[in-house]
């Protein structure tokens, strides 16, 4: 089956470049791209297709979100009739190949230079034991801090927060002025979301990677981790009653409205903001999280490409990598999404400020070694691990009597097994 695919690749790639018409072939993709842009784009991935003959079928699982789509593609890949390709991202890659179901991309990774397009933090959650198996389209930063620029204005609140410090002096003063100063979903997700912002602007990124990654049983019992949970709880104070249960993009909108001043939330936020019309630089205003001005949280959508079986399908696969990769269509899926490229060369004259920034400091982190996969994403602990800290955290964000130190015990008895 590699060698095969090996040379479907190859061949793939010769004829692209030849421009010759390719065999037909059908994609069968497991996605959630769904909403305004994202379907956007993968009805042009579809034109994209049909134009080398190629048929696409969506892979849809109605109910209970991804899990249950999860489910349903071990079933068929158990069963010997995976699709082309799923939207995997993080340590679940690493799961799945384990299984041997993944195929190899290497031939066109190498053909393309993969390895000289993308960061290595990002390239290594793509590879199998040194090998692609997946391929990025987007990174979303997720420490982000966004504000509504009349709020701050009525509210005397002349710079957005460098430190913890300016932050509760910029909260107290929003408040004040009688809005709410920190617009908060009180979902797990969103919780850790938080928390682990806070986490890399108290402890920085080697704090980050040694608790929040490594699950290092000294560092979530340090002082770092103390200080972390201390203004962490203390950004609560800042939210309103209605928060817990409340959807991320409702609490986009109380920002949006003017009716709070910040938010913590990675930038898929940005699109509530455009889509109502505002602007970055005018009526709202993007950040990165206090105190993580130099490091980055990511979070990539990525496909996994499935063993197939027939020498078509193989090629109508190749040539899917070849379009996810490609220029073309990360600059206009991202322009869409909210996100930036995934590719490092990508021009970013077309996108707005918080994306050129976002690509600034993504390129600069990846040569800095600051650049840092999301936790509360998905991207950095099986999800196991990452439901345990969910769980915790959140209990400890709802729960006034959970002291510092009953949380500490508890994050460091979810790292116990993982340091045996």
């Amino acid at each position: 089956m590699f060698l095969s695919y090996v040379r479907c690749c190859l061949l793939s790639c010769a004829a692209l470049c030849a421009g010759a018409v390719a065999l037909a072939g059908e994609v069968e993709v497991l996605h959630y791209w769904t909403s305004g842009g994202e379907a956007k784009s993968v009805d042009e991935l579809k034109g994209m297709m049909a134009a080398r003959g190629h048929t696409w079928k969506d892979f849809t699982v109605e109910g209970g979100g991804g899990q249950n789509a999860m489910a349903v593609l071990k079933q068929r890949v158990l069963a010997g009739t995976a699709p082309a390709a799923a939207l995997i991202k993080g340590p679940a890659i690493q799961e799945w190949a384990d299984l041997n179901v993944l195929t190899s991309l290497d031939a066109m990774a190498s053909f393309e230079k993969w390895d000289d397009l993308l960061p290595k933090v990002v390239a290594d959650q793509m590879k199998h034991k040194g090998r692609y198996v997946a391929v990025p389209v987007n990174v979303h930063r997720v420490n982000w801090l966004w504000a509504n620029s009349a709020v701050l204005k009525k509210a005397g609140v002349s710079t957005m927060p460098k430190n913890y410090e300016e932050f509760f002096a910029a909260a107290d003063k929003i408040k004040a002025a009688g809005f709410v100063a920190v617009a908060h979903g009180g979902q797990d997700w969103q919780d850790f979301t938080v928390f682990e912002s806070v986490a890399l602007g108290v402890g920085g990124p080697a704090f980050y990677n040694n608790a929040l990654m490594r699950l290092d049983k000294s560092a979530l019992g340090s002082e770092d981790m103390k200080k972390t949970l201390e203004v962490f709880r203390r950004i609560k104070a800042y939210t309103d009653d209605k928060s817990p249960g409340r959807d991320w993009n409702v609490t986009t909108d109380m920002v949006i409205k003017g009716n709070a001043g910040f938010q913590f939330m990675g930038d898929w936020a940005k699109g509530e903001f455009m889509a109502a019309g505002q602007q970055p630089g005018k009526e709202f205003t993007c950040t990165a999280a206090p105190g993580t001005e130099n490091a980055y949280t990511f979070n990539v959508d990525s496909f996994a490409m499935f063993q197939l079986r027939s020498w078509e399908a193989q090629k109508a696969q190749g040539y899917l990598a070849y379009l996810l990769m490609g220029d073309d269509f990360q600059k206009k899926f991202n322009l869409r999404k909210g996100s930036i490229p995934a590719r490092l060369n990508t021009s970013m004259d077309k996108f707005d400020d918080c994306a050129k920034a976002s690509s600034r400091d993504f390129v600069a982190t990846s040569k800095a070694g600051t650049l840092l996969p999301s936790v509360a994403h998905g991207m950095a602990l099986s999800s196991a691990y990452q439901a345990d800290m969910r769980a915790i955290v959140s209990e400890y964000w709802r729960n006034e009597k959970t002291t510092v130190a009953d949380t500490v015990v508890k994050l460091q008895r979810i790292a116990a097994p993982k340091q045996r």
